[in-house]
C-alpha cells in the first residue's frame, strides 16, 4: 500500500534540510518533495505488508527534530 504524509516546517530552509536528510535515510526508501509552498514537504512511500511498519513513526521523529509537524 502506498502512503502519503505531509509535514509543515517553520521555514523553507528547515524544510530543505529535512529533504536533504531523507536523500540518504537508512530507515526506508521514501520519495519527498516540497509541497504547496516552500515550507511544506510531501512524502510518499510503500508501506510494508508484513509485520509492523515503523516508517511513519520514524518520519515523525525526524520531522520533530526539525520542528516540523504532520498536517
Amino acid at each position: 500500500m502506498k502512503l502519503e504524509i505531509h509535514y509543515q516546517f517553520p521555514s523553507a530552509q528547515v524544510a530543505n534540510r529535512f529533504l536533504n536528510e531523507l536523500k540518504h535515510w537508512p530507515i526506508a526508501k521514501v520519495s519527498a518533495r516540497l509541497f504547496n509552498h516552500e515550507a511544506s514537504v510531501k512524502i510518499t512511500y510503500q508501506a510494508k505488508t508484513e509485520g509492523f511498519d515503523s516508517t511513519c513513526a520514524e518520519l515523525d521523529k525526524l520531522a520533530a527534530f526539525y520542528n516540523g509537524e504532520e498536517c
